[in-house]
């Protein structure tokens, strides 16, 4: 028996994954009934909106990715990378350098198995099954050490993941490789907030998430902005997803306006 079947024989699929949550949010199929009904559950809260954002949030990174790239950035760090779907990070940047390497990281054996079945034969491409709160096990693993070298500038990105560790684990996450990153390195990060959700929306998504696989945090800006420290926000700065390095074009926004990004420069 391979690891990834191991791994599928000791999941728990009475509990929803916040990682295939996610991949029904963005009509995956890579999803079961328990998730599908938190997903749900969380969409009769936010409303028809709910989905917009998580697309937008989707478009984000890969717009980050592409920035990054055309400003010669070849190596990517991609932790709580969720089920691969279209635009993937290594299929941006391999459009802009297909020598760049991708490692992605995540701590749901799903989404490892199928990463791992997505990349195989890749030798640009890896995938670490390992918890983000535990970034000694990231760094010093064979497939993080053979791809990414921290004494190159290096892009660590963070997208709607921090919403899901606590405030301790969250800031020794983001300082850990803030002080292994290169000068010239990036950090991005989306993250949630309560935009204009009303507060009893936000206690009802609490309240979804807190029967998964992890907690829902939402923080405030000021909050999220402080993850930055030590690094200088490139315009626009931290703002609504869907704003991101738009190029002016047309851009639909949802009525809450509940996820924050931005990417950061290690000086």
């Amino acid at each position: 028996m391979s690891r990834d079947e191991e791994a599928l024989k000791a999941i728990d699929f009475s509990t929803p994954s916040v990682a295939r949550i996610y991949d029904w949010w963005l009509g995956g199929k890579d999803n079961f009934a328990v998730d599908r009904a938190a997903a749900e559950k969380l969409l009769e809260l936010v409303g028809p909106d709910g989905r917009l954002v998580i697309r937008q949030n989707r478009e984000f990174l890969g717009r980050a990715v592409r920035f990054l790239s055309e400003s010669g950035i070849r190596q990517f760090l991609d932790l709580g990378t969720g089920i691969p779907t279209r635009g993937n990070v290594h299929e941006v940047a391999h459009e802009v350098d297909p020598e760049a390497t991708v490692v992605y990281v995540d701590n749901d054996p799903i989404v490892a198995a199928h990463g791992r079945a997505l990349l195989t034969g890749s030798g640009r491409t890896g995938v670490v099954q390992a918890d983000m709160r535990d970034p000694d096990a990231i760094v010093e693993s064979p497939i993080t050490t053979e791809l990414i070298d921290f004494t190159e500038p290096v892009a660590v990105l963070l997208v709607a993941v921090l919403h899901f560790v606590d405030d301790d684990d969250a800031e020794r996450v983001v300082a850990h490789f803030r002080e292994r990153m290169a000068p010239g390195s990036y950090l991005v990060i989306s993250h949630g907030t309560q935009g204009r959700l009303s507060e009893d929306t936000i206690s009802g998504a609490r309240a979804v998430y807190e029967t998964s696989s992890a907690a829902l945090r939402d923080r405030t800006p000021e909050h999220i902005a402080r993850f930055f420290t030590g690094f200088e926000l490139v315009e626009p700065g931290l703002v609504d997803v869907a704003d991101w390095r738009t190029d002016g074009g047309f851009v639909e926004h949802s009525k809450g306006g509940y996820v924050l990004g931005g990417v950061g420069r290690l000086a």
